[in-house]
């Protein structure tokens, strides 16, 4: 087993590995919105594979492949860790998961409801971080901070997360939490990499000043980080979603990704392990989430992890970039 890099989550108690292996990836294509998933028998070696690496931290979310993710990786976690107690599992709730008008979202009960159903899937009593995957504008915050502080105090979840929002947001459920005496948000799960840097300005002084744990998603930007700029797979091809968050500055982008190109070459690394790099150099960043559908990408990672960029390789990737739209919220 090679050596894993630890660190706290935030401002808790708890350790985790410095990679999160994310689990939007498993699941059976035809239970989901998209075809590049993995199906159960492809998904576990992968699963054993970052357990061997030394990765102790899993996301999912009850949306992925329609519960799938989740029930894939509480079986994998069954099978390849002796115990409960050696992972931390996160999960999600909010998206659609049934027809009908209390079928996602964060009412209390659908909270209620999706934590229960969450915990089924995963064959666990309980998991360590419950996260809304994202900010309900028709929901009062006072309603959703409540019944989260309720599936703590139940024992179904140790700690809450948050993931893209605006930092006013983030901040005023906060607020909320401290001045009820409820359970506040201890991570940030918020959308981070080299293509979009739009978090520096306001969430990541935030997080940083209050000491929740960052954990950014599509840490590669969706592969397109890990590859010659012309370069497509399958699921460039594929990933609507990816092309609503990366097909808006095509051209300050191609000159970040001819960047690390570059610098992959000068330092005889792979340009995942250069965009994994700085982003694990970033303050206050715990674990990036990577998405790992062949071996490589999981060693790729966890070498990333060795790789320290001076500050004039850091500068060298930074100066392409330009102010983006915002995206990733919906």
């Amino acid at each position: 087993m090679k050596t894993m890099d630890f660190a706290r989550l935030g401002s808790t108690g708890i350790s985790v590995s410095r990679i999160c292996l994310g689990c939007m990836t498993y699941g059976d294509p035809g239970r989901g919105n998209h075809e590049w998933t993995l199906p159960e028998k492809d998904s576990l070696p992968l699963i054993r594979q970052a357990v061997e690496l030394g990765i102790n931290f899993f996301d999912t979310a009850n949306v992925y492949s329609a519960g799938h993710s989740e029930e894939i990786l509480g079986r994998a976690l069954k099978e390849f860790i002796p115990s409960r107690q050696d992972v931390v599992v996160a999960t999600k709730v909010h998206g659609r998961m049934r027809p009908g008008p209390n079928g996602a979202g964060l009412s209390r009960k659908a909270i209620m409801a999706e934590i229960d159903n969450s915990l089924k899937r995963l064959g666990m009593d309980y998991v360590d971080l419950y996260q809304i995957h994202r900010w309900d504008a028709k929901v009062p915050i006072e309603e959703t901070m409540e019944a989260l502080d309720d599936v703590v105090k139940a024992g179904k979840a140790l700690y809450i997360g948050a993931s893209s929002m605006y930092a006013w947001q983030f901040a005023k459920a906060q607020h909320v939490a401290e001045k009820n005496g409820w359970t506040k948000f201890v991570t940030m799960q918020n959308h981070l990499n080299l293509l979009y840097r739009e978090e520096e300005r306001e969430m990541l002084p935030l997080c940083l000043d209050q000491g929740v744990g960052i954990i950014p998603w599509s840490p590669l930007a969706r592969g397109r980080l890990t590859r010659a700029w012309d370069e497509e797979t399958e699921r460039t091809r594929t990933d609507n979603f990816g092309k609503t968050l990366y097909d808006k500055m095509v051209d300050a982008d191609r000159g970040i990704v001819e960047e690390i190109g570059k610098i992959a070459v000068e330092r005889n690394a792979p340009r995942a392990q250069v965009a994994l790099a700085w982003l694990l150099q970033k303050p206050g960043v715990t674990a990036p989430i990577i998405g790992a559908s062949k071996p490589g990408h999981l060693t790729d990672a966890v070498e990333a992890l060795k790789l320290r960029l001076s500050q004039e390789e850091v500068a060298r990737l930074e100066k392409p970039y330009r102010p983006h739209p915002i995206a990733g919220f919906n």
